[in-house]
């Protein structure tokens, strides 16, 4: 059994196929698995406390995660020991988040490409054809993560309490969320993973899309993700396109699509769940 696992800060896909890529279980989920916000102790708890990743654990040959949080050597050794120790049969291989994106949305595997991330968090690459470059490293969603869940969440909540959204935005997005300060408060400062927390809240944005607040504020994160991070690639760009992966990508292509345009860079695939892609990826690439 090969496990293909693409992890987030909120969430964990797990696919489970044999050898010639035919799934072998229905597709699983976890609570995510990023370790630079939950322990080496509760990741290993997260995994054994699913049943099918339990009662299949010394069948499993390969296991390929992605992961949030994994962008270096620390953490990515972190959750190959914890894979290591829960799948004691297995090859573990641990990679950053952004591998799985870049391998789910190119065209080909030498096909070069500026790849992102937008979901909880965020984060933008280059991809050569062979080997992935990063021009800056993520600081996590309290000073960066531009365009990710977790800004909109916080751009939302901000503009909620300097009286900032038109009234009848106001008044909807506090009847679809408790806007108590002090649930806000202990949600952000007292509850783990606020980063996700904030993020739950960009679903909102997407539900009022007809209203231009909400059109404007999608915009203003990618402008500025944009800015930020993949014009880090100035010159790439001239002869690649970019990719997305990831929720709030998927459901933001328009307005991506017409910030491109004004900004001047060239928009190509976008994937919302990237470990579908993978197995492909794998299956025509195990050893």
């Amino acid at each position: 059994m090969i496990l293909i696992v693409d992890s987030g800060s909120t969430k964990s896909d797990w696919i489970a196929v044999d050898r010639n890529g035919n799934k072998m279980l229905e597709k699983m989920r976890t609570k995510g698995l990023n370790p630079e916000i939950i322990s080496d102790k509760k990741i290993k708890k997260i995994i054994k406390g699913h049943e099918d990743l339990k009662a299949n654990r010394k069948i499993v040959s390969h296991v390929f995660f992605y992961g949030a949080g994994c962008g270096t050597e620390k953490p990515q050794n972190v959750v190959k020991g914890v894979l290591q120790e829960v799948f004691v049969n297995a090859d573990v291989h641990v990679h950053e988040d952004t591998m799985a994106a870049v391998f789910s949305t190119i065209n080909s595997d030498t096909e070069a490409a500026v790849v992102c991330i937008l979901g909880t968090g965020s984060n933008c690459s280059y991809y050569d054809g062979k080997m992935l470059h990063q021009r800056v490293n993520s600081l996590g969603y309290s000073i960066m993560d531009d365009a990710s869940g977790n800004y909109y969440g916080r751009q939302l909540i901000r503009d909620y309490y300097f009286n900032k959204m038109p009234e009848n935005i106001h008044v909807a997005f506090e009847s679809k969320y408790n806007m108590d300060t002090d649930y806000i408060k202990y949600n952000m400062y007292k509850k783990p993973n606020p980063n996700a927390y904030l993020a739950h809240f960009a679903e909102f944005m997407f539900l009022n899309k007809d209203s231009e607040y909400c059109v404007e504020l999608i915009k203003k994160g990618i402008r500025l993700f944009a800015d930020t991070m993949i014009f880090q690639y100035a010159e790439e760009l001239k002869t690649v396109p970019v990719h997305f992966a990831g929720s709030i990508a998927y459901f933001a292509q328009n307005e991506i699509k017409q910030v491109a345009e004004e900004m001047g860079f060239t928009v190509g695939n976008f994937e919302r769940r990237p470990i579908e892609g993978l197995v492909d990826f794998h299956v025509k690439n195990l050893k």
